[in-house]
């Protein structure tokens, strides 16, 4: 029914949760993995004008780069009880007719097009459907209701939108899914509270983009993927409702009971957990906006291996910066690392490792000015200042990093709650925020600790402020 390929990687959060959605979905795909296909890797940059953006997907001829889950919800007909799928034509008045019903009922379809060539194949399956005919519009939902040219109250009664549907309320309801979001969920659950966790992109957060945890109690080291996998599969176990894609854009609170809309969906809980985290700061230079993606990156696990043997920048000094810098540079060809600072702030653990590196080389006291690029556009390296003698410099690289600090998720908070001047969340006692009923945990609460040890302890005292709050 479908011609779909995702082009991708095993270390891409993104490219994780659009092979979950598909699999879960059970949407056939292809999948290639553009670590393992050169030739996959250009043609995802010839798709994306040059920069290596994944997941790239191509369905049925046409190319969707990095869509969220109601992007692709919307171009596969999928909803919460039903998928539906309408071949047509464009000319056609009874096409048009049930794709203007299904659109103002907000139901998503997936509409193939059946006299474009890139879509011939779904010809012989319009007349296998029709002994032979070619009746359209043809409409098929769930893949076993079968609707030809059907009335508007056919479909009015087959897909039951006039039954009016009861919202589950959950006894906490958790935003974000990194490690504070899961263990909150963990513990809650253990307590014989029903919890929902709604994530925006993939289960993890940052900590899921860490190539190598060595500071996590139990383990001398693992990966980020293979701890936030274990924290999910037992949040699950104890019965969690995990959703991901969903992307909450406003809470409001009416008769004790939190409502919680996201994109495409509204959901209701006695309680919430703002375990939303942080997102990497960036310097605000020019040519960095533009060479995003192409040149620019603030993920070495994410797009660290599209620098195999070639030399890169990275800007910043603390623990991130050094970590991401030693683990780049494992495989790349030089790692020239650029401080604002004489000194660096990180732990002596990670400066001690520096010594023994040799393709490392550092620029301390270095103001960054600019992100320069050839005349195709592409990266070529960043223009420093030495912030004593003013004389500037360019260094040249493939790409840039940039580990600078990290910015809390908190925006679509910021009327509910109160937030200090940098938009961390304020928190007293059990986690508890300004609002009654609220709690905040992880990354995103004024003096957190972004290690992942300290964010599940967090998430702990989050479930302990559940907890009293339900009781009492």
């Amino acid at each position: 029914m479908n011609n779909i390929t995702l082009y991708g990687a095993d270390w891409c959060p993104d490219c994780r949760r659009a092979k979950s959605f598909l699999q879960d979905n059970h949407i056939a795909y292809k999948f290639i993995d553009v670590d393992l296909d050169e030739q996959a890797t250009k043609k995802v940059e010839q798709i994306n004008n040059g920069k290596r953006i994944i997941p790239t997907l191509i369905i049925n001829g046409k190319t969707y780069t990095n869509p969220d889950n109601h992007e692709l919800s919307a171009v596969l007909g999928i909803n919460e009880d039903y998928r539906i799928v309408m071949y047509g034509a464009d000319w056609c008045p009874d096409c048009r007719k049930s794709k203007a019903f299904l659109e103002d009922n907000k139901i998503n379809f997936q509409y193939i097009e059946i006299d474009k060539e890139e879509n011939a194949w779904a010809i012989p399956i319009i007349k296998n459907l029709n002994n032979g005919k070619r009746k359209i519009p043809t409409i098929i939902i769930n893949d076993d209701l079968v609707l030809v040219e059907p009335e508007n109250e056919e479909l009015r009664q087959a897909l039951k939108i006039d039954e009016v549907k009861e919202d589950r309320i959950f006894d906490s309801i958790i935003i974000g899914g990194g490690a504070a979001g899961l263990t909150a969920s963990i513990y809650a659950q253990r307590d014989r509270f029903d919890t929902l966790i709604l994530e925006k992109k993939t289960i993890g957060g940052n900590a899921f983009l860490t190539e190598k945890i060595e500071n996590y109690p139990g383990f001398t080291s693992i990966s980020g993927p293979a701890l936030m996998d274990k924290m999910e599969e037992q949040a699950k176990v104890y019965g969690a409702t995990i959703k991901t894609g969903e992307d909450v854009k406003a809470i409001t609170k009416k008769n004790g009971i939190f409502q919680i809309k996201t994109k495409t969906n509204t959901y209701f809980g006695k309680t919430v957990v703002l375990s939303t985290g942080s997102t990497y700061r960036q310097l605000g230079i020019p040519g960095e906006q533009e060479l995003i993606g192409g040149g620019v990156h603030f993920c070495a696990t994410c797009d660290g291996a599209f620098y195999r043997d070639k030399d890169i920048i990275v800007v910043g000094g603390g623990n991130s910066a050094l970590e991401e810098g030693i683990f780049l540079a494992g495989f790349c060809k030089s790692v020239k690392i650029v401080n604002i600072l004489p000194a660096f702030s990180a732990s002596e653990t990670y400066i001690e490792k520096l010594e023994s590196i040799k393709n490392i080389s550092t620029y301390m006291n270095k103001t960054s000015l600019e992100f320069l690029a050839d005349d195709n556009g592409q990266f070529k390296g960043l223009k420093i200042k030495d912030n004593d003698t003013q004389e500037e410099e360019v260094l040249t690289a493939d790409g840039a990093f940039i580990f600078i600090g990290l910015i809390p998720n908190t925006d679509n908070f910021k009327e509910l709650i109160t937030l200090n001047e940098r938009g961390f969340i304020q928190t007293t006692g059990l986690a508890e925020t300004s609002m009654s009923g609220v709690f905040a945990a992880g990354d995103c609460r004024e003096g957190a600790i972004a290690q992942v040890a300290a964010a599940t302890g967090e998430g702990v005292l989050a479930s302990y402020g559940i907890r009293n709050y339900l009781k009492n």
